[in-house]
């Protein structure tokens, strides 16, 4: 009676993990619309939510209310990185004119419905979002060229209250500090708590002004997510089992670490992580060896890429013949993301529940029946 109360449970979650505004009564993959329109019904009920923000998962955010304006503080959340002092600014009114240079910032504000807010971005290799493309097609929303190589012209005469710039990377942006631009550093990549990447979100609203659509989408996001692992955690006869990332790209094999977003994905998907003893909080390279005697018996492989085509179990093995001795893809277990063919880079960080269910789709096949992935699938022979 309890296994089918927690089944009953999760099928209630997952019907509204996978639904838009509208009931679906089938079961295939939600399509590019869908995906965009996932977050519609919690916007339409923001006037129930608070117009003040608080951060509760995000360490690299602070938002503090002040007489003057509302104080807002960004800094790097990952735990490894050398911290320096966290940049500063009072939004004392809402803006309505911004740039974005990587596609997770445009994805903060896509899962808002806020995309008619970007007025510039820079040429992105693959873009998913039908209303950017509307927006790119009748000049609303402008190219700025690359990272590295941006028409600083057009980017002063776009006039944008702010520049999202990557925490990293700053694209020769820097001299347009000079010209009156603030560029605010974008960190929520960086967070390594699933729920505190996409709580960046609320970075936007109150950039915007629109606090309340923020905390109603985020709290949809939250309630989905933790709904899901909670229900998975309380298995506890479940079989959790191992999981490797990665595999050989260049100079070694590529794996997320120990302390990474999607090792705590993994765990709250129910299984075990090989490299969960890593302390890296992001992706690294080791040794080939050292990974493939690890990973060789795990039960699940997780790894990527943009690949042109049906990415399948042959095109992995024709890349090393070694794969093919891997217990994983022997059991035909390797889940596999295509970059190029779904807007994880855009959307991904911002859907942390739909990641989590691709996974447990992937880990416990029985607990989730009837869904299909959003990003994360099992690949074909």
């Amino acid at each position: 009676m309890q296994v089918k109360r927690v089944l009953t449970a999760l099928l209630a979650v997952i019907m509204l993990l996978s639904c838009g505004p509208q009931s679906r009564h089938d079961s295939s993959v939600a399509s590019a619309n869908e995906l965009f329109a996932a977050a519609d019904e919690a916007i339409e009920g923001a006037g129930a939510y608070s117009d003040t923000v608080v951060v509760r998962y995000a360490r690299g955010l602070k938002i503090d209310y002040q007489p003057d304006g509302i104080h807002v503080a960004v800094s790097n959340p990952d735990p490894s990185a050398s911290h320096g002092r966290a940049e500063t600014f009072v939004v004392a009114k809402p803006a309505s004119r911004f740039i974005c240079t990587t596609a997770l910032q445009l994805g903060n504000f896509e899962v808002l419905g806020l995309e008619d807010r970007i007025v510039g971005m820079n040429s992105l290799r693959n873009l998913f979002s039908p209303r950017m493309k509307e927006q790119m097609a009748s000049g609303q929303t402008v190219r700025i060229g690359k990272e590295g190589n941006f028409d600083l012209e057009t980017v002063i005469a776009l006039r944008p209250d702010f520049i999202f710039v990557s925490a990293s990377k700053h694209g020769g942006f820097e001299a347009l500090r000079d010209c009156g631009i603030p560029l605010i550093p974008h960190h929520g990549y960086k967070e390594t708590d699933p729920l505190g990447q996409a709580e960046w979100i609320k970075l936007v609203g109150v950039l915007t002004g629109q606090e309340r659509r923020a905390n109603a989408v985020f709290a949809d996001i939250e309630r989905k997510y933790l709904a899901l692992r909670d229900e998975v955690a309380r298995l506890d006869s479940i079989h959790r089992p191992t999981v490797v990332s990665g595999r050989q790209l260049r100079d070694g094999w590529y794996v997320v670490g120990g302390r990474s977003y999607m090792a705590r994905i993994f765990h709250d998907a129910g299984a075990r992580y090989v490299m969960a003893d890593n302390d890296d909080s992001g992706g690294t390279t080791l040794d080939f060896e050292a990974v493939y005697a690890r990973g060789l018996s795990a039960d699940f492989w997780q790894t990527d890429g943009s690949y042109d085509g049906d990415y399948t179990l042959s095109t992995l093995a024709d890349e090393d013949a070694r794969y093919t001795a891997m217990r994983a893809y022997k059991q035909q277990h390797v889940v596999f993301c295509n970059l190029a063919r779904v807007p994880y880079r855009e959307l991904a960080g911002v859907q942390p529940h739909l990641l989590l269910a691709d996974f447990v789709k992937a880990f416990h096949p029985e607990l989730l029946p009837d869904y299909e992935p959003h990003y994360y699938h099992l690949l074909n022979p």
